[in-house]
């Protein structure tokens, strides 16, 4: 089991993952943590909540200090990843390039173990740039020969979400009408960041080697369900009005031209109709953790008087 004061490193640490990691990993004790992110303004946030972390700005794309971080640490979890883009280019930089660097750099300093962040999409039949360079990095890990657990997430929401059920609360809350596609009857599994990252904790006490985890979330919710449990958990008055899916698809084709960063895209309705039926280990029995009923999650997600109101930038 690892001492809570030997040190972890964390790459892509200041994005939606590792925001909530840290938290965790500090209320549980761990002393020395090492943040390590390339996005200025999302770390500076994370500096600000937690001054006693050692946080540094860089690209792991590029080879540079940031491999001295490495040395004499216990655990390496690696969070990074490119989720989206316009080019293959972006995502061979940061999900490949920056992931051989980083085993690089572990084998360096000889770093016992990692806990490696991959996702649900690799078991998809779907070819796209995130998926494919996700497939790759995941067997980069496995065959790089070092000590490592694999984990694999379904579609999170939590604190700091800038995107996907974060983004559809605050857009609900400034909104009178808030749109639903369709009757709205489209199952969803979401997993709370919370009880994902007690999963990675106890993967870095455990050092489980070798296994790979699909992790899901325990609800199986309808999409029109969650933006009613949002809207009970925020006590708002947007009237909620079912429009056809066609409609809806061309709203956001339309909206996609004046934002150059859509929260939500024509291909994500897509996919959220597409039915898919994800299915996972049992968390409380393989890692002790109970997932957290999904109400008190949306309610902790949008109404804590610290976290709830800090979005991160994309």
């Amino acid at each position: 089991m690892t001492d809570k004061h030997a040190k972890i490193v964390i790459t892509g640490a200041a994005g939606l993952v590792g925001q909530n990691l840290i938290v965790e990993l500090e209320q549980q004790g761990y002393t020395r943590l090492v943040a390590i992110d390339k996005h200025a303004h999302n770390l500076g946030i994370l500096q600000g909540l937690h001054p006693q972390v050692r946080t540094v700005l860089a690209d792991l794309a590029e080879p540079g200090e940031w491999s001295e971080e490495f040395r004499d640490a216990s655990c390496v979890v690696q969070l990074h990843a490119q989720i989206t883009g316009k080019t293959t280019e972006i995502f061979n930089r940061n999900n490949l390039t920056a992931t051989r660097h980083v085993l690089d750099a572990m084998k360096a300093a000889a770093v016992p173990y990692l806990v490696h962040i991959s996702s649900s999409v690799v078991n998809s039949v779907a070819v796209d740039d995130y998926t494919n360079t996700k497939r790759a990095q995941e067997e980069m890990v496995v065959s790089s020969g070092l000590r490592h657990c694999v984990l694999r997430p379904t579609l999170m929401f939590g604190w700091f979400d800038p995107k996907h059920l974060g983004w559809l609360s605050r857009f609900m809350a400034r909104t009178p009408v808030f749109p639903i596609p369709g009757d709205g009857r489209f199952m969803r599994q979401p997993l709370y960041e919370r009880d994902f990252c007690r999963c990675i904790v106890k993967c870095i006490e455990r050092e489980p080697d070798g296994e790979i985890y699909d992790i899901v979330g325990a609800t199986r919710i309808d999409y029109v369900d969650i933006i009613r449990t949002i809207k009970r958990a925020k006590n708002l008055r947007t009237i909620i009005v079912h429009i056809p899916i066609g409609l809806f698809a061309f709203l956001l084709r339309t909206y996609s031209l004046f934002s150059t960063k859509p929260p939500f895209t024509a291909d994500q309705l897509k996919a959220l109709s597409a039915g898919d039926d994800f299915k996972g280990v049992d968390t409380e029995a393989v890692f002790g953790v109970k997932q957290t009923p999904f109400e008190d999650a949306i309610l902790e997600s949008y109404t804590h008087p610290t976290y709830s109101s800090i979005v991160l930038k994309r």
